[in-house]
C-alpha cells in the first residue's frame, strides 16, 4: 500500500518548483545549443527545437512527467494516492544524476555541473518530494 500524500499545497509546491526547474534545464541547455549552433531566433523558434530536435530530446520525460502530474492533480476524477504516489517516484527516480551511461540521468548531470541555477532548483524538488511523500527508512 501506498504512502498517503500530505495535501494539495503540497502537489502544487512541488508542480511549481518543477516548472521552475523544467524551465531553468531549458534556458541552461539552450545556451549550449547557441554556444554551438549560433542563436535562436525567436521563442516559436525554439518552440520547435524543443518539440522536434534531438537536442533536447533528453528533456521530454521530464516535461512528459510535468504533463501527467498536473492531468492527475487538475482531473475532474479524484486521483488515487496510487497514482499520484507512482508519479511522485518517477520524479524522484528521473531526478537522479549519473555520471555515467546516457539519456536524462547524464544530461542532467551535465547541466548540474554547468549551472548553479540548476542545482539550486534541484534541490527546491528533492526537498519538497521528501516533505509530499517521505522516503521509507
Amino acid at each position: 500500500m501506498s504512502e498517503p500524500i500530505k495535501n494539495d499545497a503540497c502537489l502544487s509546491h512541488l508542480f511549481q518548483a518543477l516548472l521552475r526547474l523544467h524551465k531553468t534545464l531549458l534556458n541552461d541547455e539552450r545556451l549550449a545549443y547557441e554556444r554551438v549552433h549560433g542563436r535562436i531566433a525567436s521563442n516559436g523558434a525554439l518552440l520547435q527545437l524543443v518539440l522536434n530536435d534531438a537536442w533536447f530530446a533528453w528533456l521530454r520525460p521530464l516535461s512528459q512527467l510535468m504533463t501527467k502530474l498536473d492531468e492527475l492533480s487538475e482531473g475532474e476524477d479524484a486521483s488515487t494516492g496510487e497514482e499520484m504516489s507512482a508519479l511522485l517516484a518517477c520524479a524522484r527516480t528521473l531526478l537522479v544524476p549519473t555520471e555515467e551511461g546516457e539519456g536524462f540521468g547524464r544530461q542532467y548531470y551535465d547541466a548540474l555541473q554547468r549551472s548553479p541555477d540548476v542545482v539550486l532548483e534541484h534541490a527546491a524538488v528533492r526537498a519538497l518530494l521528501r516533505e509530499v511523500v517521505p522516503n521509507k527508512g
